[in-house]
């Protein structure tokens, strides 16, 4: 009888033994948070870019295939028409959630008039179209959105890709009254298109840009994309704004086909700042 007890007690000591050394069940792991990304920070493209200008361009309207730097501003249509050198397009996004477009940063976006916003017109199928004016095909061009949800613009990056259009669309040659490079055209008014490099990436200058040609000397007209420059240097001269309204404009010599060293000072910050930038003029592009 002791015997049989002692057998017991063992087999209920084993058995506590075995189930305090059970492996309890694996927790799930937590979730990693991601936060959202909110503004564009990768390039559209990693080669590097020749701007194709509208006088580049027989007048028309042509299908153009446009990249974003985001995947929550997808652009599933655009036309592009072509009138006199100047560039418009009609974009169709593949959402509904923003309220109006703005050729320009979000923080320009945010000083800006009523009258240079694009407001979304639904099409026929409801899809969201936006007309915006297009300065150069193969450039990045800021372009900030205004989300109805977040009631907050979005900065984005575009490129209309000149690849994408017909061939019936460029022009056969830039024209026989165009200057050999880095000269200088007969005296006149003209169009030339410019492109910007240097500060932050964020600033841009319109183009084409209005070219005065008198002597030996071409002054440009620079418009920059805020008003909040107050001065420019050229060749270590002082240059002030011609305009007193707007964005921020400038007389200043210029010469083509090589870039010229600016320095452009800026008040965005509060506190006066002068920030390096280099202006590009190509002579391909000029038109009178």
């Amino acid at each position: 009888m002791k015997q049989v007890q002692q057998w017991i007690l063992a087999a209920l000591l084993t058995g506590s033994l075995l189930t305090g050394c059970s492996v309890s069940p694996a927790k799930a792991a937590a979730p990693v948070s991601v936060p959202s990304v909110t503004q564009a920070q990768v390039p559209v493209t990693p080669k590097a870019l020749v701007p194709v200008y509208g006088n580049q361009l027989q007048d028309g309207s042509y299908p153009i295939k446009v990249s974003s730097s985001s995947s929550m501003f997808r652009v599933i249509d655009a036309q592009l028409t072509v009138a006199q050198g100047a560039m418009t397009a009609v974009l169709t996004l593949s959402g509904d959630g923003y309220e109006k477009l703005f050729i320009g940063t979000g923080q320009d976006a945010q000083t800006a008039t009523e009258d240079r916003f694009s407001q979304f017109v639904p099409d026929a199928n409801g899809k969201y179209t936006y007309t915006v004016a297009v300065s150069a095909l193969d450039q990045e061009i800021d372009c900030a959105a205004f989300s109805i949800k977040k009631q907050a613009w979005y900065d984005r990056v575009l490129i209309f890709e000149s690849a994408s259009l017909p061939q019936t669309a460029l022009r056969s040659s830039a024209g026989a009254d165009q200057p050999a490079s880095g000269q200088l055209p007969a005296e006149g008014q003209y169009t030339i298109g410019v492109t910007l490099e240097g500060g932050s990436g964020r600033a841009s200058v319109e183009s084409p840009a209005r070219l005065s040609v008198s002597g030996k000397q071409a002054t440009a007209t620079i418009v920059w994309s805020s008003p909040n420059y107050d001065y420019m240097l050229v060749g270590g001269k002082k240059y002030l704004p011609v305009n007193t309204a707007g964005n921020s404009t400038f007389e200043i010599p210029v010469t083509l086909d090589e870039k010229l060293a600016v320095i452009a000072d800026t008040t965005a910050m509060g506190k006066p700042r002068e920030v390096e930038y280099t202006l590009f003029f190509d002579s391909a592009s000029l038109k009178k």
